[in-house]
């Protein structure tokens, strides 16, 4: 199915990017009711719930099993911000976080060969284990850059792109990106798929990435979340 297409069916998105972003980072993953949630084992130790556009009363069986502990945390995909951040509200949760952006690419219209880097004082090492692809750009012995990606059902999910601050505006991001994509298309995929930051969205966008939803992250903590693109 195209991209466009799978654009309709945003809870099928879900439910391949949990499964992509779990196998990226070895999460177990089970179903609440009929929403997808995660083990962060290497975070929080607890779980995380997601699930788009849920109805009142889903979102207050999730508000519930969110409030039982401060290390749990529900992320909501929706285009409506407004009404889940009010019923985050009447359930005594905060939103941490609601700057993030799911998008997705079709991924013919992406380059499948190997990129060149053109700085000889960077190399490239790539490397696959347990079906999780990994690109690191290397200076020396620095870590310059670095991504991983996972495929499911013919969907590339692209995870925890980033490149160093000393080493940013050096293009590496996109690099990293048509790194990982070469690797993905050992695989047969149609989409890529991923979980943006603000500063993630102008780098995808640029690299012919569409919006999505937003993302919200709810928990009984305030203060500002960690992007799930990254932390």
């Amino acid at each position: 199915m195209s991209a466009d297409a799978l654009v309709e069916d945003i809870a099928h998105l879900l439910e391949v990017w949990v499964a992509g972003w779990s196998g990226c980072r070895g999460y177990e993953t089970r179903n609440e009711g009929r929403f997808p949630a995660a083990l962060r084992a290497d975070k929080t130790g607890d779980w995380e719930y997601f699930a788009h556009d849920p109805s009142d009363g889903e979102f207050a069986e999730l508000a519930a099993k969110t409030s039982e502990a401060p290390t749990r945390i529900l992320t909501v995909l929706t285009n409506d911000v407004a009404r889940y951040s009010f019923l985050a509200g009447q359930h005594g949760l905060h939103v941490t976080s609601a700057s993030q952006t799911m998008m997705i690419v079709d991924m013919e219209t992406q380059d499948s060969e190997d990129p060149w880097l053109h700085d000889d004082d960077l190399e490239l090492a790539t490397s696959e284990a347990n079906g999780v692809h990994h690109a690191v750009v290397h200076s020396g012995e620095q870590v310059a850059a670095s991504g991983r990606v996972y495929v499911v059902k013919g969907t590339a999910v692209f995870d925890k792109i980033v490149t160093e601050p000393a080493f940013q505006r050096r293009g590496l991001g996109s690099f990293i990106m048509k790194a990982l994509a070469a690797q993905a298309f050992e695989h047969d995929v149609q989409n890529g798929l991923l979980l943006a930051s603000l500063d993630g969205q102008k780098l995808y966008s640029h690299l012919g990435w569409k919006d999505v939803c937003h993302v919200l992250m709810i928990s009984t903590r305030g203060g500002e979340a960690a992007d799930l693109s990254v932390a």
